[in-house]
């Protein structure tokens, strides 16, 4: 077979939803932050129910990240071999130079994981602050005032670093069929992620001869 399975059915899943509660979270954050763009509203059914579903789409956000995040850590932690994709950065995400990884996951995705990690908690720290009617009362005006700068600034973050991810997810092929279908071609595998293929490679054999074994 010519294709390995990189993505899982429920890491698709799950990844397609937060992509859509990124979106929403993203029309509804421009609606609230300037009349300008009020009329984004209307996507949500008026500016009442923006301001009901804004604070829960943004609770099953960290919710259904930090669930995602609890199965894959451990694989987005920065290696010493990470060093030389992250000097040539600049020049990988430009297609002028290409570097393979060792891992499943290259440096600017692993940078790319805590940056949203750090982004939705600290969206979700000051949103907390500014959710009405269930807790902003329980603040003063002055948190409730800095936490609205927090959010801004956390919401700027996460803004950016969706915007790398697209523009590295259109301009590395098959990365988008991959979270898609959930499978990248072996020559896609061995060129960008030698180790990771290694090790899908080694899974395969062993359990071939697991299989051999028991019909022997």
């Amino acid at each position: 077979m010519d294709s390995v399975v990189r993505y899982g059915a429920a890491t698709r899943l799950v990844h397609w939803v937060i992509a859509l509660l990124f979106v929403l979270l993203f029309l509804g954050g421009l609606a609230l932050f300037h009349p300008g763009f009020f009329w984004l509203a209307g996507i949500f059914g008026g500016g009442t129910w923006l301001r009901i579903l804004h604070p829960f789409f943004g609770a099953a956000l960290l919710v259904l990240f930090l669930g995602y995040g609890a199965g894959i850590w451990r694989e987005n932690l920065l290696l010493p071999s990470d060093r030389a994709w992250l000097k040539n950065a600049v020049a990988v995400m430009t297609k002028r130079k290409e570097l393979p990884v060792e891992g499943k996951y290259n440096a600017g995705q692993k940078v790319m994981f805590w940056w949203m990690l750090l982004s939705i908690v600290g969206l979700a720290a000051s949103g907390v602050v500014l959710w009405r009617p269930y807790f902003a009362d329980s603040f003063g005006a002055d948190l409730r005032a800095l936490a609205t700068a927090v959010h801004v600034f956390f919401a700027f973050l996460m803004f950016a670093a969706i915007g790398v991810h697209v523009y590295a997810a259109f301009f590395t092929k098959g990365s988008i069929s991959a979270m898609l279908r959930g499978t990248v071609t072996r020559r896609w595998a061995r060129f960008h992620h030698p180790g990771w293929y290694r090790e899908v490679a080694a899974h395969e054999g062993a359990a071939h001869h697991e299989k051999e074994s028991k019909g022997a």
